[in-house]
């Protein structure tokens, strides 16, 4: 069987579907092609979410990826929503997961770092659900 397709999704792709995105490829890419996308698409990716995971994986989330909307990505095998606060997008078809992760935009280091462990647990656990 070849590697799932993992879609890691919320509004504006600019910065925890990008952090899971870069923390799938690190950490289950021998299991998962990740991919993120959004509904609305932002500029440039969050420049915190940039700077924190250059400090703590030594990853350059600008050089290896960008703000990108669902239909520019491979329909996935596995749909996950980031997080819905207000309401989540409608991508053409059920998520397989809600992670429940707050924004973290505009907040700082430390809210940050606690939603980037909490998608490097999520991922660990659909890397060893897959192995």
């Amino acid at each position: 069987m070849g590697k799932a397709k993992v879609a890691f999704i919320c509004v504006h792709n600019s910065c925890r579907s990008q952090i899971a995105e870069a923390l799938g490829k690190l950490l289950a890419g021998d299991v998962l092609d990740c991919y993120s996308a959004g509904t609305e698409t932002k500029p440039r990716i969050n420049q915190d979410a940039v700077r924190l995971m250059k400090e703590l994986y030594g990853i350059d989330m600008e050089r290896t990826q960008y703000s990108k909307t669902i239909d520019m990505i491979p329909a996935p095998d596995i749909a996950i929503s980031m997080g819905c606060d207000v309401g989540c997008p409608y991508i053409g078809r059920p998520f397989d997961a809600d992670w429940g992760l707050p924004d973290p935009t505009g907040c700082d280091d430390a809210t940050f770092i606690a939603v980037i462990r909490r998608i490097e647990q999520h991922i660990l656990q659909i890397r060893d659900s897959l192995q």
